[in-house]
């Protein structure tokens, strides 16, 4: 693993400079020169028009993908200098995915979807089993552990991937559109699960189109053209 760069420690993540070019037929630049901190403990949202670079710069926070340019550093370490095992390794200890369609493994039951993670990661059947329950219990369904994700709702197979992006216990908690496939009442659930982790110490950041979702969060990240627009701290009544 690659050793801690001069980043302040209270960044759970720091991109400077960073750019992310793809070739298609032709150049596209996705990312253009970003600069962004998120600190320990933080609560971002990033919204923009489809195709402003939003997924990108998860994806490069989430070590999904890599920068064509500039440095990020996720955890303490610089992604520069990890090879590609190393980059999964850290992804998989730094880092918790929830996504909009959940990612669920349709013929496992809730409990072996969330202890998945905590297999790759070494840990023992009686630990992971007890950590599931427990995070299963924390997203409030202590009464599902059995049940497969055809035979729950929405809302619900969507706290299972919560609770699964939480088995290895990240430094980072991001979510791409985590409340797009759900109803408004089952989004307002989830999203008062998240206010919840967030408030636990938990650093977030989700990706969104809907304005009232990104309103649970601390700031706004507006970009557009591949570019941070601006950014917008919310102040609370």
């Amino acid at each position: 693993m690659a050793a801690v760069s001069n980043t302040s420690v209270e960044s759970a993540v720091s991109l400077r400079n960073v750019r992310k070019r793809y070739d298609l037929n032709e150049p596209i630049l996705a990312l253009d020169d970003v600069s962004l901190d998120l600190l320990r403990g933080s609560y971002t949202a990033v919204m923009g028009p489809s195709g402003s670079g939003k997924s990108t710069l998860m994806n490069v926070v989430g070590l999904l993908d890599t920068p064509t340019e500039g440095d990020v550093v996720v955890a303490g370490t610089d992604v520069s200098t990890l090879s590609e095992d190393e980059r999964t390794d850290l992804r998989g200890e730094a880092v918790g995915f929830v996504f909009q369609t959940f990612n669920l493994m349709p013929r496992m039951s809730a409990l072996d979807n969330v202890a998945l993670p905590m297999v790759f990661a070494g840990v023992s059947r009686d630990d992971r089993e007890a950590r599931a329950r427990h995070l299963l219990r924390r997203v409030g369904l202590g009464d599902r552990l059995d049940h497969r994700p055809s035979e729950l709702s929405g809302g619900q197979r969507q706290r299972v991937a919560i609770a699964r992006a939480l088995a290895n216990d990240p430094e980072l908690l991001l979510a791409d559109e985590p409340t797009g496939n759900l109803d408004s009442a089952t989004s307002a659930d989830v999203m008062a699960l998240f206010d919840d982790l967030h408030a636990e110490g938990n650093t977030v950041l989700l990706v969104t189109h809907e304005r009232a979702v990104a309103e649970h969060a601390d700031r706004i990240v507006h970009v557009l053209d591949g570019r941070v627009e601006y950014v917008e701290t919310l102040v609370r009544s």
